[in-house]
């Protein structure tokens, strides 16, 4: 999965970054928690939790300034 999305996010002059809220569906999701963040060639993956305790895989490209969704729980995907 890699769907574009809109975040909020707080960027810290540490910089540290924390995922306030994004976009999935149309609608915008509070983010309630954070889980791991891990770096990769693809950019900055976060786990975060949202509503309905759903956990969601976020990713942050910085050379773009974008943000896609990479994962969210199968009973949250749509039917095929």
């Amino acid at each position: 999965m890699n769907l574009p999305t809109e975040v909020e996010a707080r960027f810290g002059e540490d910089g540290h970054i924390s995922v306030l809220s994004f976009t999935w569906r149309g609608r915008k999701r509070p983010v309630l928690g954070h889980g791991r963040l891990w770096g990769a060639e693809d950019g900055y993956h976060f786990l975060v939790m949202t509503t309905g305790d759903q956990i969601v895989e976020l990713v942050y490209v910085p050379l773009s300034s974008l943000w896609h969704i990479a994962s969210v729980p199968a009973e949250a995907r749509p039917a095929a």
